[in-house]
């Protein structure tokens, strides 16, 4: 499958509406949409969806999955965040993800610590928050990360996405340094890399260098052939090796 039809394949399938929704800030933005079973089924899945961090991306594209693994069994909570173009960016974005990872912990807090999926962008944002100390998040799969943010920048993915995000100067290289995940070791997290092979929006060198710099704390799976969507495409393969890295489902 082209990476064009990859990205048709995710974007043409139906939004699906979730079960309840969850505020944990004043924005708009500010919330997380529950499905599945909640109370006695296991640690939540918490997604964190991509977009390269850009208001013009929300978290509909990833309901999808979100369906698919809450119809495995599993309670699932799909984060929205504010976006650079809509009161986002560094570092409103970054205490966005904290705060509703917080929010989705203390709505549930006898299921164990969540476990954090994050895809491109997101990706990046779930690495971030493997490394935030006291973190309540029990496992990372960061998807087709933006794994080196610095590497990102260099390449001026997605026109200067990683400049946007970082807003203008004074300070960006200070703003770089924080937000760049290869910088900042997990803290006690297990991280799991799931990259395509043939990824031309996020480049598996990006979750290479990562996994170099942090032997210890990341473990990269490759996936051949593979470009950007299709791991986070229900139906296709690749999505199936994505569950597959999930913890089983709790028995209701």
């Amino acid at each position: 499958m082209s990476a064009a039809d990859e990205e048709s394949a995710l974007l043409g399938l139906a939004p699906v509406a979730p079960d309840r929704t969850l505020v944990y800030g004043p924005h708009p933005d500010q919330l997380v949409d529950l499905y599945g079973p909640w109370g006695a089924a296991g640690p939540p899945v918490v997604l964190l969806h991509g977009g390269f961090w850009r208001a013009a991306y929300d978290r509909c594209h990833l309901s999808p999955l979100a369906a698919l693994l809450a119809g495995q069994g599993r309670p699932v909570a799909l984060v929205e965040y504010r976006r650079v173009g809509a009161g986002g960016g560094a570092p409103a974005t970054f205490e966005d993800v904290a705060a509703a990872i917080e929010a989705v912990a203390a709505h549930d807090p006898g299921a164990g610590g969540p476990v954090l999926v994050g895809h491109s962008a997101g990706g990046h944002l779930a690495l971030l928050a493997a490394a935030r100390p006291g973190t309540p998040v029990a496992h990372v799969l960061a998807v087709s990360p933006v794994a080196d943010l610095a590497r990102a920048h260099e390449l001026g993915l997605s026109d200067g996405a990683v400049a946007e995000l970082l807003g203008p100067a004074p300070g960006p290289a200070e703003r770089l340094a924080a937000a760049d995940p290869v910088r900042h070791p997990p803290a006690g997290v297990p991280v799991t890399l799931l990259h395509g092979t043939d990824d031309p929006d996020v480049p598996l060198e990006l979750s290479r260098r990562y996994a170099a710099a942090h032997p210890g704390g990341a473990e990269l799976r490759e996936l051949p052939g593979v470009g950007h969507y299709a791991p986070v495409t229900p139906g296709t393969p690749a999505c199936a090796t994505l569950c597959g890295l999930l913890p089983e489902p709790v028995p209701r």
